[in-house]
């Protein structure tokens, strides 16, 4: 798929230890492999979501490219997702996404992420993170984010209570048709600007702000 004709595309995030870039079909054709594999190794599960991330979905692989595909052609000033995929040192590891909800209005946003099993217990969920908030307040001038986790998913709580984050309440969410409490989080920009950082560098923010109708 050309970049030329959707910015978002052109995207790039980078850190000193990886880069957010934005899930060109050629990208997503390197996360395939992780995908077919399954990234789920052991509890907790994740949400269960079109991404399909569970091994024994036999249909993972198509309903993991459609969602992407759909969100990509579903941007409104009040709705959007962002999807990256997550390099390092050269090679696709994972995905980072970032969610404006309501964004037109309430300037709030949400994220979601994956890494493949071989690339995890590396410090890279948190960098993500970091990588993915400075898009959103630096990039964009969001005025929140906002973060969801299973209570049991001690590794995405603990990476959202590094950061910043403050307890939010909690919801519902079924993973495996099963309901289960999702610990809420919410990082107001009063609580990231203290903590911002000065060696991350963001490529192609300004196209895709007059595409998201970001003023």
């Amino acid at each position: 798929m050309s970049t030329n004709f959707y910015p978002p595309l052109n995207l790039k995030v980078i850190t000193p230890k990886l880069e957010l870039r934005g899930a060109t079909d050629e990208l997503l054709a390197q996360l395939l492999p992780i995908v077919r594999a399954g990234v789920v190794t052991r509890p907790p599960d994740p949400f269960d979501d079109p991404m399909s991330l569970y091994a024994d979905n036999p249909l993972r692989e198509r309903k993991w490219l459609q969602a992407i595909w759909r969100g990509r052609g579903n941007v409104h000033p009040d709705s959007w997702r962002l999807y990256f995929v997550v390099m390092l040192n050269g090679q696709a590891v994972g995905m980072q996404d970032l969610i404006g909800v309501n964004f037109d209005t309430c300037r709030t946003v949400t994220s979601f992420s994956w890494l493949a099993p071989s690339a995890r217990q590396q410090g890279l969920g948190r960098e993500m993170r970091a990588a993915i908030l400075h898009l959103a307040f630096e990039g964009f001038g969001a005025g929140q984010a906002n973060s969801e986790a299973f209570f049991d998913n001690s590794a995405s709580n603990r990476v959202s209570e590094s950061m910043g984050y403050q307890p939010n309440g909690t919801d519902w969410a079924t993973r495996r048709g099963e309901p289960a409490v999702l610990n809420r989080w919410r990082l107001g920009r009063e609580d990231w600007e203290p903590n911002r950082r000065s060696d991350i560098e963001l490529i192609g923010v300004e196209e895709c702000r007059a595409v998201l109708s970001i003023e």
